[in-house]
């Protein structure tokens, strides 16, 4: 499963309906914290989250998924309207996998959860 991390809810719906249709199971969470709750139990292979949260950014969110032992190894991508090196290279630091800036490319999007998933 994908899980899809997001509080502007057009972009989380688009996101859901794309993966979707591609034939990915998609669960959402609209917050870093509530992610961190979700994350556990649906156990996904990939998460795609944003970086500017309210109270728990997509970078803190991604860094403590990263230290769980039995998380390490979901590949998170970041997604955020911040395009500087600098935040890319800390997202990178804070252990992501990938970093898209908004608006991104939907094939890019999809072309990245092939790759990674395999479908």
């Amino acid at each position: 499963p994908i899980l899809v991390v997001d509080e502007d809810t057009p972009i989380s719906s688009f996101l859901r309906q794309e993966l979707g249709d591609a034939g990915y199971q998609v669960n959402e969470a609209a917050k870093g914290q509530s992610s961190l709750e979700i994350v556990p139990v649906s156990k996904p292979d990939m998460i795609f989250l944003d970086v500017m949260m309210p109270k728990m950014n997509g970078m803190e969110v991604c860094q403590k998924v990263k230290k769980e032992l039995q998380l390490s190894d979901v590949f998170i991508i970041l997604l955020t309207a911040k395009g500087q090196e600098v935040d890319r290279q800390k997202g990178l630091e804070m252990g992501a996998d990938k970093y898209m800036t908004k608006p991104f490319d939907p094939d890019e999007m999809l072309s990245v959860a092939e790759e990674i998933l395999g479908m």
